[in-house]
């Protein structure tokens, strides 16, 4: 896939995953979840540039809700920061929408019923440590409602 993505020259995401999707909730155990996946992140981005897509073309995902158990994703959002002083200056990518971990804290099991929960983790993980220059990129499915959550919290961050 590196070398394809190379040939095209197109920018690619790289995301943190343990086994398949059949298989992952049952690798979920790290010694240190946000340093293995932050480190796994490092290696991955290596071999992507080692194969010739550049750090500027690469988007860097920590993979919530892939191979991570509640508090393993809890601290992942919780820990943004620290991810981003391992892995440099790549884009991160947070994708929490909907996930498995809102319906596990909330009880809503119909997962699109689950946008409060999107807005509250995605909002709380950008305004914890250095806040949204932690990440890039958020990947959501209202992205209205998304929108409208990171307006009202920049606009709480810059106000003066």
């Amino acid at each position: 896939m590196l070398n394809t993505v190379a040939e095209l020259g197109v920018p690619m995401v790289l995301m943190h995953m343990r086994g398949t999707p059949q298989t992952m909730q049952s690798m979920t155990e790290y010694d240190d979840v946000v340093n293995n996946v932050a480190a796994a992140l490092v290696e991955r981005s290596v071999a992507a540039e080692r194969a010739g897509i550049p750090r500027w073309m690469q988007i860097l995902d920590p993979g919530i809700g892939f191979a991570k158990d509640l508090q393993g994703n809890l601290l992942l959002l919780k820990s943004l920061s620290q991810v981003r002083s391992i892995v440099g200056d790549v884009p991160l990518l947070l994708g929490t929408s909907r996930k498995g971990f809102i319906g596990k804290l909330t009880g809503v099991a119909d997962a699109k019923e689950r946008d409060p929960g999107t807005i509250a983790s995605t909002v709380a993980a950008l305004c914890i440590g250095q806040g949204a220059g932690d990440c890039s990129v958020v990947r959501v499915h209202n992205v209205a409602a998304i929108k409208q959550g990171m307006v009202v919290m920049d606009a709480i961050r810059k106000a003066k």
